[in-house]
């Protein structure tokens, strides 16, 4: 039952987990949906209005329409996760004593006569071998170490050159095309301007001299330790076998009379407390998950057009330009 209220359990945490996931990325698409929406080209929105020019006319503020970014505010319903306190009946299973009435194995003691042999002990004299040290001569073979230089490679870590392409920034003049208004003077006449030049950055290619490390094999002297095969005079130690009078003890066997303890099976009847399985109905608090409504606030993204007025400034100008 436990294993089963468990699984129900976890399966509506995992389904309130997979509608609040749903519930995310539908707003996170639509936040995106909204900033990503492409504006429109910056020749329809930005035309400066250029009415009647007369020198003496007046004419109305020249400016652009603009979107601008705003964030309104909205109730949305969610759905909230709250957990109620309910009784579920279960049967539980328990223990009770009681007693039951068994016979029992037990021993009982007796005395009987027995005979038991025993081991005496008695002396007698004996020859036994024994084994007596010596010193003989005897050659050993040793090993001498001896030094003895040898040629080895080592690696050793030199500095070459090599040439590595960068890229740095630079500033060079690009030709605009096409006319550009600077104006009027006091008469009405209107200026213009062709073949302006401009800034542009580059990134130009140059080539660098490095220092790269590399690994190159030499040889050096060094010295190898050796083992030298020598043979040495010792004194190794043997052993030599001579007799010698001793007394050694035997044992011979003897019988005497013994009471011997013996152990009697006997039944007994006794009271023995069991163990009964027994079911009892209880009842358990279990808390259930439940889905409630609930409303929350969010702010949606709004594309908003205002007037932005452009100002220019007016220089006086004599002559051709």
């Amino acid at each position: 039952m436990h294993g089963r209220i468990e699984g129900s359990r976890g399966s509506v945490h995992l389904a309130f987990k997979m509608r609040t996931l749903a519930i995310t990325l539908c707003l996170a698409i639509s936040v995106v949906a909204s900033i990503a929406i492409p504006l429109k080209e910056t020749s329809e929105d930005a035309v400066i209005s250029r009415e009647k020019r007369s020198p003496t006319g007046w004419h109305e503020p020249e400016g652009v329409w603009e979107k601008k970014l705003v964030w309104k505010e909205d109730w949305k319903q969610i759905w909230k996760t709250e957990k109620k306190l309910i009784w579920k009946t279960e049967w539980k299973k328990e223990k009770v004593p009681a007693w039951k009435t068994e016979k029992v194995q037990q021993w009982k003691e007796e005395q009987v006569p027995a005979w038991k042999v025993i081991q005496k002990p008695i002396w007698k004299e004996v020859q036994v071998p024994i084994w007596k040290e010596v010193q003989v001569p005897d050659w050993k073979k040793v090993w001498k170490p001896v030094w003895k230089e040898i040629q080895v490679p080592v690696t050793k870590a030199i500095q070459v050159p090599e040439w590595k392409q960068n890229f740095v920034p630079e500033w060079v003049k690009e030709g605009v095309p096409g006319e550009k208004y600077l104006g009027k003077d006091d008469h009405g006449w209107e200026y213009t301007s062709h073949d302006l030049w401009r800034k542009k950055l580059i990134w130009k290619p140059v080539w660098k001299k490095v220092w790269k490390t590399e690994h190159k094999q030499e040889w050096v002297t060094d010295k190898k330790l050796e083992w030298k095969e020598e043979w040495k005079q010792i004194w190794r130690t043997e052993k030599k076998q001579a007799w010698v009078t001793e007394k050694k003890q035997e044992w011979v066997e003897e019988k005497v009379q013994v009471w011997k303890t013996v152990k009697k099976e006997v039944w007994v009847p006794v009271q023995k407390k069991i163990w009964v399985e027994k079911w009892k109905q209880i009842q358990v608090p279990v808390w259930k998950t439940i889905e409630v409504p609930a409303w929350k606030k969010v702010w949606k993204p709004v594309w908003q057009k205002v007037w932005v007025p452009v100002h220019h400034e007016h220089h006086e100008h004599h002559g051709w330009d």
